[in-house]
């Protein structure tokens, strides 16, 4: 009895995963709000009971999605950093990184799936905190860049590193949602490099100052 109540779980647990892998690939390739839960189960192989029978509706298995996926992303971006060169200057590893996610957003996420997170934090229809919180570990990347700038003496020590990280993800947010109003004719991530740039010049120690 025991046999078949572990076997039941297991098809079960693989039923979910194959929903959730069918539904990311369907949302990166097509955005959300053009697919739908019929696509998500025929694209799975399962029936649209079992769909319910995991997730409350599209929008929470969306959700779910969301924190999957900003995890996955931010381990990306903590492994593109751990791979540049050690001897880079602290100035360029901040460059670097804000142009990794400037590739990201362009060609991995795309356009439709910013739009469509982009509308979600502001309609609330799928939570967004994942991508939102201030606890994530992308915005623990750039305290941390930042704090070491400050530390080696090549950044200024007048604004907390903290408040610095958070400008620099609002620096992101803004020019990323300047790029959906105005796509395709803003280039994301030469408009990044250059604001993160001034920003730079903001808060760089010059060897003569």
């Amino acid at each position: 009895m025991k046999k078949g109540i572990n076997k039941r779980k297991i098809q079960a647990e693989q039923t979910k995963k194959n929903i959730f892998a069918a539904a990311r690939t369907l949302f990166l390739k097509y955005g959300y709000e053009n697919v739908t839960v019929d696509s998500i189960v025929e694209a799975a192989g399962v029936s649209k009971g079992a769909f319910y029978v995991h997730f409350k509706s599209k929008d929470s298995l969306a959700a779910l999605l969301m924190v999957d996926y900003v995890n996955e992303m931010d381990m990306d971006y903590q492994s593109f950093l751990d791979a540049l060169d050690p001897a880079l200057s602290i100035s360029d590893t901040l460059l670097a990184l804000t142009g990794k996610i400037a590739d990201v957003i362009v060609n991995t996420i795309g356009y439709e799936n910013i739009k469509m997170l982009y509308k979600s934090h502001l309609t609330k229809t799928i939570d967004t905190d994942a991508a939102l919180s201030y606890d994530r570990a992308l915005y623990k990347a750039f305290a941390a860049i930042l704090e070491d700038g400050v530390r080696k003496g090549d950044f200024k020590k007048d604004l907390p590193v903290d408040t610095l990280a958070k400008h620099c993800i609002l620096a992101i947010r803004g020019i990323t949602y300047e790029w959906c109003i105005r796509y395709p004719d803003l280039d994301l991530k030469e408009q990044c490099l250059d604001h993160f740039q001034m920003l730079l010049k903001g808060i760089i120690i010059h060897e003569h100052s």
